[in-house]
């Protein structure tokens, strides 16, 4: 038996429920917290979806603050506006209410408020682990899991890089994972989002960084989000769905916050810095050419994630459940309407004179060394050609 060497990490409390949302306020309690600063996006203030979060806390007689200059992939300068808010308010917590990026954003001022500085000086490899405000995650979005997470992603304005922030400091106190928010997410960001919760699951299961408790978890998402994800797409109010993505999203979210992710993410960070893609689109636009150059340095975790998506049969050997996996994946793409590069706009001569630059942050961002197939610049430079063309060859 091999000798496990892992330090896992989780929010303290995680409640998952439909309608969980309505105990905020008894959330907050439990952790004797009193003053919370709510930390959104404009949508959700202008649609009154605020107000799920809101009224309840209201009902039990607490009064919160609102930061909703949130933007769709999170920024230094959002962040330090928010830091200034927050420093401003008598606030003793952030709530993150949202999708990924209220989230992300939310744990970027808490790290940021505690150690000052810019928000460059919590790129990894920093250790950011220290926080005086405690977050509570409440997700509306079924996908990247930073609930659970001890990462954020925040774009450096001034250099257009993404970067990974990871430390304890990030990771929510609690989190209360309600799938009913769930059910009026547009089916663009229901793909891109499940897709992306998928890529948590299947990169922290194939990772060099792996473990026992983390498998668990990934396991159980694939096996979640492969039963559930095209159902929440075609049938949005489908509650056993819409609940089933939600759960596969936050368990896909504790596999790789205790197993980190890899060469997708590693290459999906430059292409939404330098193209502003969603995150997870850039992800499902990567999936599939990643995992054919990857498979073949670890055909067995492969083929059981094939089979466990439900992309191959259960009694498929190995060599077979790969094969399946990888055009199961193209044509989850093609089910989910997944735009490649050139359909989501992006000019085909300032993609190519980005490639150096890109594959020199992807490997920058150490995500790529988890990878089980560790590619060098010029690999992921190919790739990226090949993801480009490869809208040609499938079109």
């Amino acid at each position: 038996m091999t000798t496990v060497n892992a330090t896992i990490a989780a929010p303290r409390m995680l409640l998952v429920a439909g309608g969980g949302v309505k105990q905020v306020a008894e959330v907050l309690a439990k952790f004797g917290l009193s003053r919370p600063l709510v930390v959104s996006d404009p949508f959700m203030v202008s649609s009154g979806l605020i107000r799920r979060c809101l009224d309840p806390l209201e009902a039990a007689g607490i009064t919160a603050g609102v930061f909703s200059d949130t933007v769709p992939e999170p920024v230094d300068t959002v962040i330090e506006a928010g830091v200034q808010h927050l420093k401003a308010g008598d606030y003793d917590c952030l709530i993150g209410f949202g999708g990924g990026s209220p989230i992300d954003t939310a744990k970027a001022m808490a790290i940021l408020a505690t150690g000052g500085g810019r928000m460059r000086d919590y790129k990894v490899p920093v250790a950011a682990d220290r926080s005086d405000w405690p977050v509570i995650a409440i997700p509306t979005t079924a996908g990247t899991g930073s609930e659970c997470t001890r990462f954020t992603v925040i774009t450096d304005t001034a250099h257009d890089e993404k970067m990974l922030i990871a430390g304890l400091g990030a990771l929510p106190l609690a989190a209360i994972v309600d799938y009913e928010l769930t059910f009026s997410v547009p089916r663009r960001t229901t793909a891109d989002t499940g897709v992306d919760s998928l890529t948590h699951a299947l990169e922290a299961y194939v990772s060099r960084r792996a473990n026992p408790f983390s498998d668990a978890f990934a396991v159980s998402a694939m096996t979640l989000i492969g039963a559930h994800l095209r159902t929440a797409y075609h049938e949005p109010t489908n509650a056993a769905a819409r609940e089933g993505m939600m759960i596969g999203a936050t368990q896909a979210g504790l596999a790789f916050t205790n197993a980190s992710v890899a060469l997708v993410h590693g290459m999906s960070r430059p292409i939404g810095a330098h193209f502003h893609v969603p995150h997870g689109l850039s992800n499902a636009m990567l999936l599939p050419a990643v995992t054919r150059f990857s498979v073949e340095a670890a055909p067995a975790r492969y083929a059981e994630a094939a089979r466990r998506t439900g992309l191959a049969a259960p009694t498929d050997a190995d060599g077979a459940a790969c094969a399946r996996l990888i055009t199961g994946l193209e044509a989850l793409n093609k089910d989910l309407s997944v735009p490649s590069p050139p359909d989501y706009g992006i000019d085909e001569a300032v993609w190519n004179a980005k490639l150096e630059l890109m594959a020199e942050q992807a490997l920058a961002s150490g995500s790529p060394n988890n990878n089980p197939r560790i590619p060098d610049k010029a690999e992921i430079i190919a790739l990226y050609h090949e993801v480009w063309r490869g809208a040609a060859r499938n079109a």
